[in-house]
């Protein structure tokens, strides 16, 4: 039997690589181009407009968790207002630097999942929690709270705050408590004047 030319051979396997590959690459201005990555591009501009949208970021080092244990500390950040999500850290680090943010190069290393919070509070309160929960399994490397760079400890910091809607409830408790205490206060005064 005669070897196959080169041609022959291109001619075919040609069927079959269109048919594997199709769908992989897209054409953008004249080039291919994977469709993989522009997948990525969408996740990059995900993440941009959720760093935008949320108070703090909160990056979670996880390791050997169970799916119970998982699945609890998502139940908890759920509670708390908090997305959770494992995100490839190239991603993440993508976003932070089209936003002109590069101080996270450096952190988003080895397993890493981040927590956007609506609040400063909420997303370090769970984590902190959970940390002392689950020990070695949940550690916070760092954070991005009102623009800038938070380390470990001022997480830690940042947990033991209360959170702004609590803060206004003691406010408005301590605020109550002025005008009943003054009430109490000229009450006590006319029956002294009374007697």
């Amino acid at each position: 039997m005669a070897k196959p030319t080169e041609a022959e051979i291109k001619a075919f396997f040609a069927p079959l690589f269109r048919f594997v590959f199709k769908g992989f690459f897209i054409k953008i201005g004249g080039r291919k181009v994977s469709a993989n990555f522009e997948a990525k591009k969408q996740v990059v501009e995900e993440i941009k407009a959720k760093i935008q949208n949320s108070k703090s970021v909160v990056f979670v080092k996880f390791n050997k968790l169970t799916v119970a244990e998982d699945t609890e500390l998502r139940g908890e950040f759920r509670k708390n207002n908090v997305e959770y999500k494992v995100l490839k850290n190239t991603l993440v680090r993508r976003a932070f630097n089209d936003l002109g943010i590069t101080c996270f190069d450096e952190d988003l290393n080895g397993p890493t999942s981040v927590a956007f919070g609506t609040d400063e509070t909420g997303a370090a309160k769970v984590i902190i929690n959970a940390n002392k929960k689950y020990e070695d399994k949940v550690t916070v490397k760092c954070a991005y709270v009102e623009g800038g760079k938070v380390d470990a400890a001022g997480v830690k910091s940042l947990a033991s705050i209360p959170s702004k809607d609590q803060l206004y409830a003691m406010l408005a408790g301590a605020l109550m408590g002025v005008p009943r205490a003054l009430a109490i206060a000229l009450n006590k005064v006319a029956e002294k004047k009374a007697q």
